[in-house]
């Protein structure tokens, strides 16, 4: 399933270039801080133990290999990936300071990496910008050990009729935060275009189960602003 708005030619690196030294400002400036709640509700999600493998797809500024390390008294290992060496120079920057953390510039749909390499895989608010959801997904699959888990953290669709009213009237103020704070409104519009136009809880579960997870389910965080999915590889 190609991603219509992805598709644009040097879009989404344009957009994560622009934004890679204030990311993490911005993030807590849109989501009041929240992200950071969801993303620790991520990894309790997981329960992960020590001396497992974790490969971190759309790795952004490190904040999940973080919480892993920590979760796993930095007995583990991570595999940090992005397709913006911008955003890989700031993670590392970020991550100076625990070992046993590796990283690699490449692509969702295509992770140099072999085959059954992992025990968990993580994919936080980078499935959208996929330009192909099944060869991400493929990919997921392909990389995992068997008995591994998939887990995404995305945006997602509001259940409730009164919060996506107020979200949808925030959403548009988002571009204007982001000219004053980042100086650049372009990648705000295209953020918000793109949670827009991604698909729902249910279809991403179909996805999953297209490409070959099961015991796939999702969890709504904040009212379906974002939703935490997972999937086991047999």
């Amino acid at each position: 399933m190609n991603q219509v708005l992805q598709q644009k030619k040097g879009l989404v690196k344009d957009v994560f270039d622009k934004v890679s030294k204030k990311y993490d400002f911005m993030n807590d400036v849109m989501s009041l801080g929240i992200h950071r709640r969801w993303k620790r509700n991520l990894i309790q999600m997981m329960n992960p133990s020590s001396k497992k493998s974790l490969v971190d797809v759309a790795c952004g500024t490190g904040d999940i290999a973080k919480l892993y390390m920590e979760a796993t008294n930095n007995n583990s290992s991570v595999l940090c990936i992005d397709p913006n060496i911008n955003m890989v120079k700031e993670c590392k920057d970020n991550l100076v300071k625990y070992k046993n953390i590796k990283f690699k510039v490449c692509n969702a749909e295509k992770l140099n990496v072999p085959d059954d390499s992992f025990d968990f895989y993580t994919i936080s608010f980078g499935l959208r910008n996929t330009k192909n959801l099944n060869k991400s997904l493929e990919e997921a699959h392909r990389v995992l050990k068997k008995g591994g888990r998939f887990f995404c953290l995305e945006f997602s669709k509001i259940e409730n009729s009164n919060l996506e009213y107020i979200y949808k009237k925030y959403s548009k103020i988002i571009p204007q935060i982001g000219e004053i704070i980042v100086g650049e409104k372009k990648p705000y519009d295209y953020l918000v275009k793109s949670i827009d136009n991604f698909i729902n809880q249910e279809e991403l579960i179909a996805k999953m189960k297209d490409n070959n997870f099961v015991k796939c389910k999702y969890r709504n965080l904040t009212g379906g602003i974002v939703a935490i999915h997972s999937g086991w590889k047999v």
